[in-house]
């Protein structure tokens, strides 16, 4: 009896030295090392791509309009094509200008015959002083109405103020009109401007000279323009300032008060430590990125920088050479042993 006693008793000691073991090894087994991604940290050189919405503009636009009231009496208005500068486009009815200046120039000939024929009698003592000054201003006032009828002419023509293109005319042959009265439009073509705002936190990036890329919607290409000038200041409520740009490129797309899309690359920074977005923890009131010290995970808070939709600039709370973990975040525990097989930034496997 005694000896199936220590029979039974040896069977159970073995039974759980065996169950010991097994939960040993399970338990060995579960604080293994957490498998997971991990990534180089490197300095480059990073830009944030700002896109902004921008108006093309005609480089010049005018309203042609006359400058005196009158009646058109001849009409060289080719809607939609090209001018000179100078060419004649209105001329208003002036035969009444037209006959005073006529007037004033034959008073002017015989003005000028008896100041002539009075110098002569002055040099001989014909006549006084007086007389002949008299006649002088004669002339001299003559001259200057005369001047003034050509202006009052002049104005009676409305001429291309440069090279453009005409736009829709709004009178007819005959049509009497008044400087009120739109005529027609002449835009300057050969350069367009390209107007757009900036956030106030770029605007010391953006000075004269500055290139910038746009594209017009469902445009079939990038076009460049050249910054010419800056608003004064920032506008106080949206918060941005107003740029200005030329743009010199011909193409055909490039249509005045067309909409188009600005691409900046502002925000530059030298030395920018670039990680991927997945890799950073957002919290309550701050962000956290696991490192890898050793073989253990070490959450450590950051500030961050510029983005792009890919990568985000660490700003502070790690430096160049760090390696970083960017998968399995949430199953990693401070100070949890970890495994990591590192990638850089191309995706190869370091």
């Amino acid at each position: 009896m005694q000896k199936k006693i220590f029979i039974l008793i040896s069977v159970l000691a073995l039974l759980f030295a065996s169950c010991k073991n097994k939960k040993v090894a399970t338990t060995a087994h579960k604080s293994g090392p957490t498998i997971a991604e991990g990534f180089i940290v490197e300095p480059h050189i990073e830009s944030e791509n700002v896109e902004v919405p921008g108006s093309l503009l005609p480089f010049e636009e005018t309203q042609i309009r006359p400058e005196v009231s009158g009646r058109i009496v001849t009409l060289n208005i080719q809607e939609g094509s090209m001018v000179k500068q100078g060419s004649l486009l209105v001329k208003l009815f002036d035969q009444d200008l037209q006959a005073q200046l006529r007037k004033l120039q034959v008073q002017l000939d015989i003005s000028i015959r008896t100041a002539e024929r009075q110098k002569d009698l002055l040099a001989i003592n014909g006549i006084s002083q007086q007389d002949y000054d008299l006649s002088a201003l004669a002339v001299d006032n003559l001259k200057a109405d005369i001047e003034t009828t050509k202006i009052a002419i002049s104005k009676t023509e409305i001429r291309a103020p440069y090279d453009g293109k005409l736009g829709l005319r709004n009178v007819s042959l005959g049509a009497y009109v008044s400087p009120s009265d739109i005529v027609t439009s002449i835009r300057q073509l050969n350069n367009l401007k390209l107007e757009f705002s900036i956030p106030e936190k770029y605007a010391k990036e953006i000075s004269i000279g500055y290139k910038v890329k746009f594209r017009l919607d469902g445009g079939e290409k990038d076009h460049e323009a050249i910054v010419i000038a800056t608003e004064g200041s920032v506008d106080q409520v949206t918060r941005t300032l107003k740029i200005r740009a030329i743009v010199k490129e011909n193409h055909r797309e490039l249509v005045p008060g067309f909409f188009a899309k600005v691409d900046l690359q502002l925000g530059n920074v030298t030395n920018a430590l670039m990680v991927p977005t997945q890799a950073v923890i957002p919290l309550a009131r701050t962000k956290q990125i696991i490192l890898l010290r050793k073989d253990s995970a070490q959450f450590v808070n950051v500030v961050t920088g510029i983005r792009d939709s890919t990568y985000v600039q660490i700003v502070n709370g790690i430096r160049a050479g760090d390696t970083i973990v960017t998968t399995g975040l949430m199953s990693i525990r401070p100070k949890g042993k970890i495994k990591i097989n590192v990638f850089n930034r191309y995706g190869k496997k370091l």
